[in-house]
């Protein structure tokens, strides 16, 4: 950990610390750790009115398929509690269009796009890579693997080591290298983590951890499920310690392996329990249906939560819960903390606990 040098506008909002947040997804930089979370603002243009989309580290698209689809009947959404089901079946207008839009206005605004492709099969997936390939204004290509809205079960590949691995080999194989391949996994696994080294060692830059995961709601009045579907994707802070889990558990397996935390994020310490876990960044997602300028929120209360804590710059906070048990608080902290306890401030219930004292 390094100090905080102070307060200020530089490189963030008035206020905000000015301690260093820059992120890497492989050789990819971020000027922010915040993204959107696919599929809960289309390409960006729902988000545009409410912050600036070129202060947050990117916006995730919503996942294209080769052709239009026009998804599953309706009803297609459920509120539950502390969470929200989805079921519209990978809705869109297929990858040519959206080459032709979506990317030239996210080209034009400056926005970091990462494009979140899913397909029926291996094949599909090589053929969107081959589209995708010449386009200059992509930051990242995010495989979805793992959307749980689809008819047929079947199509996950992401709860199948060798399907994942097979997408992910092909995408990679068609994508320059210099341009990250993210795969978007499923909680609805056993073993999350054997799934995440069939799709490193196929060639995956990153991971995005987790998906939605499958639930379903009983209408009490109709008495028939409340979604058209029957099932959908659970999302929102019901899901956060299922994925809050999931990054702990691929950090601790594969640490050096960038993973971007999702999953009922809605403030700056939500984010931080995926950094602390080992997230290199996060996704915002359900959150923007109540707050459509949450990214950039959350990217405030981050800075601010992180340099309450002691760190100067973001990537010293990666994985810092996984440290052993036994290791001293760094000396910076602990100096802080003997000021706020001569401050009459050492009951404060915000600031961490060390490793010694949290068993």
């Amino acid at each position: 950990m390094t100090a905080v040098i102070g307060y200020g506008p530089v490189g963030g909002e008035p206020g905000e610390p000015r301690i260093d947040m820059k992120t890497w997804i492989g050789d990819w930089v971020l000027p922010s750790p915040v993204m959107t979370a696919s599929g809960c603002s289309a390409s960006g243009k729902e988000l545009d009115p409410f912050l600036d989309l070129t202060r947050i580290g990117a916006v995730v698209t919503k996942s294209v398929m080769l052709a239009p689809r026009s998804g599953r009947a309706t009803p297609r959404m459920a509120e539950t509690p502390s969470g929200m089901l989805n079921s519209i079946g990978l809705q869109g207008p297929g990858i040519e269009a959206f080459v032709e839009k979506d990317l030239p206005w996210l080209r034009e605004r400056g926005v970091r796009a990462v494009v979140s492709i899913a397909g029926g099969s291996v094949e599909e997936y090589g053929k969107l890579a081959q589209v995708l390939r010449y386009c200059e204004e992509i930051s990242a290509v995010e495989v979805n693997i793992s959307c749980p809205n689809v008819a047929d079960r079947g199509q996950v590949f992401a709860c199948d080591a060798k399907l994942a691995a097979d997408v992910v080999s092909n995408v990679r194989r068609i994508i320059p290298s210099e341009i990250p391949v993210i795969a978007k996994l499923s909680p609805d696994v056993t073993d999350i983590v054997g799934i995440a080294y069939s799709v490193v060692k196929a060639g995956a830059t990153g991971l995005s951890l987790i998906n939605t995961t499958l639930g379903m709601v009983v209408d009490t009045e109709t008495l028939r499920p409340a979604l058209a579907g029957v099932t959908g994707g659970l999302s929102g802070p019901a899901i956060r310690p299922i994925a809050v889990r999931c990054v702990w558990q691929v950090h601790e397996a594969m640490p050096d392996i960038p993973i971007i935390g999702i999953g009922g994020i809605g403030s700056g310490l939500d984010a931080l329990q995926f950094i602390l876990a080992g997230a290199s960044a996060v996704q915002v997602g359900t959150m923007t249906f109540n707050d459509p300028s949450s990214p950039q929120r959350v990217h405030t209360e981050l800075a601010r939560a992180l340099a309450e804590r002691g760190f100067g710059r973001f990537t010293d906070a990666i994985g810092y819960a996984h440290r052993p048990h036994e290791d001293p608080l760094s000396e910076f902290v602990a100096d802080a903390w003997a000021e706020d306890d001569r401050a009459g401030e050492g009951s404060d219930p915000a600031r961490p606990l060390s490793s010694g004292a949290a068993g």
